[in-house]
């Protein structure tokens, strides 16, 4: 084992551990830890919502008390996590530019900067077209003035994290130019510093403002915009879906794109789905004798079955383990809080919290637990060993639990959820106990200072 962490040391955490000192990671993993209070709360309410799917006994219960107030509680979620990529763009523009302003000893606020990253993502959320050489807002249901909207503008959930990301860094590298050339309005020192500050923005604000609308107006032109045109190189998974391999890929790919803050899921997912409810939908009249043949292994809820128990990186057993076996006061707080949301599949406090994103530390197992898990339910259910799966389930539902009612009320399912979730935690382990243990000592370290 200790040969394996020096080769890790040497090949992967050294050069990961260098990445998680530049600027702009520094900056991501500080704003993972600032939107910990909007997950957390946002989880709290989306498993208010979600319980009577995962257990249609509360039904008649909810019908005649939460239901009534679905759409009030609901804006708890809706302006927590349903605009977290909002909240992590405001948070991340303000620590970067804290970072820059301290490190090149510059006249940045950091107020400012946040403000300035706001600006700039919430100018790339309309989605547009081209229309005879005119650009036109995206018309249709669910859409208003090119926004598209579910409970919220989707484009602020997690799914416009990376261009967050890239908006805040962006914004922030030119107001830091602007400012380091003097390219800025002066205004005498009697001037208040607000006002003063107002005016020093000035000039990055409109640079900010046309090297934006230029690079999503560029980007228009091939038919994509800053959000969709990250999936162009991941269109090959539909062909592959339903084999080994392509389980194998989708899920490196779906961990490897969360990893670098990319809702991998989101991607990925809206190119295999299409075969995975086809499949799901023959396995149900196969075994309902509508039809006949081989059963199809990656099918309906699979992934939430079997893979991602406990959320995106199958997480379920490492959560529990923070929760009761943690040494570090921040894993063990982050594993209590986050258990209620990670049994039903919710671990956002955790991927941001911990956080696991940019976190030479933990970004293997993230990338490596769901992967192997998601093979050994391949073969496990294509070896005719156990069932597969014939029932759709909400996604929310517990793993074992999930996997049982999926698999048609067959105990096998949730043995094979079981042998998942273990296996996926064992992988986690190692690296969950050094990383605690480096936790505790700068712990220790931060008391005796």
């Amino acid at each position: 084992m200790q040969k394996l962490f020096d080769f890790l040391e040497k090949y992967m955490m050294g050069p990961m551990g260098k990445l998680s000192q530049k600027q702009f990671v520094r900056a991501i993993m500080a704003a993972g830890m600032g939107t910990i209070p909007f997950t957390i709360i946002g989880s709290a309410f989306l498993i208010l919502n979600v319980l009577p799917q995962v257990f249609p006994a509360l039904e008649g219960i909810w019908a005649a008390s939460f239901d009534k107030i679905t759409n009030l509680y609901m804006t708890a979620n809706t302006f927590t996590m349903g605009v977290l990529a909002l909240y992590f763009n405001i948070i991340m523009g303000f620590e970067l530019t804290s970072i820059k302003a301290n490190e090149y000893d510059l006249n940045l606020s950091p107020i400012t900067g946040a403000m300035l990253s706001m600006m700039a993502f919430l100018m790339t959320i309309a989605e547009m077209v081209i229309v005879d050489g005119t650009y036109v807002f995206v018309e249709g249901e669910g859409y208003i003035s090119g926004i598209a909207y579910g409970s919220f503008a989707n484009r602020l959930g997690t799914s416009g994290i990376f261009t967050g990301i890239l908006m805040a860094t962006l914004a922030v590298w030119i107001y830091k130019t602007c400012v380091q050339r003097n390219w800025t309005i002066k205004l005498p020192d009697a001037v208040p510093l607000g006002v003063s500050r107002s005016f020093t923005a000035l000039i990055p604000c409109a640079a900010i403002v046309f090297v934006v609308l230029v690079l999503n107006g560029l980007i228009m032109l091939t038919g994509y915009d800053l959000f969709n045109i990250i999936a162009i190189p991941f269109s090959f998974v539909g062909s592959i879906a339903d084999t080994w391999y392509g389980v194998l890929i989708i899920n490196l790919l779906i961990h490897a794109l969360w990893s670098v803050g990319i809702h991998g899921a989101n991607i990925i997912s809206a190119f295999y789905s299409p075969f995975t409810l086809q499949n799901f939908k023959t396995n149900a009249e196969i075994f309902t004798g509508k039809a006949t043949g081989d059963y199809a292994v990656f099918a309906g809820e699979f992934q939430n079955m079997y893979v991602v128990c406990g959320g995106s990186g199958a997480t379920l057993g490492m959560c529990i383990w923070m929760a009761f076996c943690a040494k570090s006061e921040q894993l063990k707080a982050l594993g209590v809080a986050s258990l209620p949301s990670g049994i039903f599949n919710i671990n956002e406090p955790l991927i941001f919290g911990v956080p696991i994103i940019y976190n030479p530390n933990l970004i293997i197992p993230y990338i490596l637990a769901p992967t192997v898990a998601a093979e050994i339910a391949y073969f496990g259910i294509a070896s005719g060993i156990f069932p597969p799966v014939i029932a759709n389930v909400p996604w929310p539902t517990p793993g074992l639990l999930g996997a049982f009612i999926g698999t048609g009320g067959n105990f096998m399912g949730a043995v094979l959820a079981l042998i998942c979730i273990t296996v996926a935690f064992l992988i986690y382990f190692p690296f969950l106990t050094k990383y605690d243990s480096q936790l505790v000592k700068e712990e220790a370290e931060a008391t005796a200072a």
